[in-house]
């Protein structure tokens, strides 16, 4: 698999995200390895996953990840719409804003850049509501604190 597209908040994440992550498609089962094989050794051992049902329609209970096995939680949440949890157990947990796959790539990529933005103070949801919605960051992310996304 070639790597995942992903960028992390650097140090420690002052947000409601820790960055984002762009897959290739919605099969999680193959998008998931290479996520958490990307991932700092030091962020721990991913153990387990909480992914929305409406991203994610079919993904599998468990997914096999070099080493071990990913326990897959779905919810339904729309607070947690379009995201994904990453528990790391006692080392600790990751929220990445999941970018849709079919995103056309300007789109994602500045979305990858402003949810990994330490000062960013918007969800996943929020923050491709703005996107999609095709607002002008400066009336809207500045005014919630951030930079702009267009």
């Amino acid at each position: 698999m070639p790597l995942p597209r992903l960028s992390v908040t650097p140090d420690v994440s002052h947000g409601p995200l820790d960055g984002a992550w762009w897959p290739r498609c919605d099969a999680l089962e193959l998008e998931l390895p290479a996520l958490v094989g990307s991932l700092d050794p030091a962020v721990g051992t991913v153990i387990r996953v909480t992914v929305d049902t409406a991203s994610w329609p079919d993904a599998p209970q468990t997914v096999l990840a070099p080493g071990h096995v990913i326990e897959v939680s779905l919810t339904g949440l729309a607070a947690e719409a379009h995201a994904i949890t990453l528990d790391c157990g006692t080392v600790g947990r990751w929220e990445l804003l999941v970018i849709p796959p079919d995103e056309p790539a300007g789109a994602a990529s500045r979305l990858l850049t402003a949810a990994a933005d330490p000062e960013n103070p918007l969800s996943a949801p929020r923050i491709l509501a703005l996107a999609e919605n095709g607002l002008d960051g400066e009336a809207t992310w500045e005014s919630e604190g951030g930079p702009g996304l267009r």
